[in-house]
């Protein structure tokens, strides 16, 4: 699909990809994590998978606390430069439903192409 919205935090990922007609979700969390505080190789793990399940996907859009997406995007640029180049944008934002996701999604999507000049899908 076309499009997809990430709301991550420190211990999981749900992941969105959706056109103008569907949606398919995706949680995504680390194989080992530790019970309290910080894994920085449990959030390795976690942003490579999120990597993965993008690798497809044209434009994104990043959504969560402030800090994890900015440790997301420093790990987006430092270790998969071409995922790098194909996010929109990093939106801290709180957790979000399934719902929300794809309505706050929709709404920035259609923003972000018509200002690149990309007609909007009906």
């Amino acid at each position: 699909m076309f499009h997809a919205v990430i709301y991550l935090d420190h211990h999981h990922a749900q992941v969105l990809h959706f056109d103008a007609h569907q949606a398919h979700a995706a949680h995504i969390e680390p194989h080992h994590r530790r019970a309290h505080g910080r894994d920085p190789q449990a959030e390795h793990a976690l942003f490579a998978a999120i990597c993965q399940a993008l690798q497809d996907t044209r434009e994104v859009l990043v959504t969560g606390s402030h800090p994890v997406i900015g440790q997301f995007r420093h790990y987006v640029q430092a270790h998969e430069p071409a995922l790098a180049s194909r996010i929109a944008d990093y939106r801290p934002a709180a957790e979000l439903s399934q719902g929300q996701m794809l309505a706050l999604a929709r709404q920035f999507f259609v923003a972000y192409d018509r200002m690149a000049g990309v007609p909007t899908p009906s």
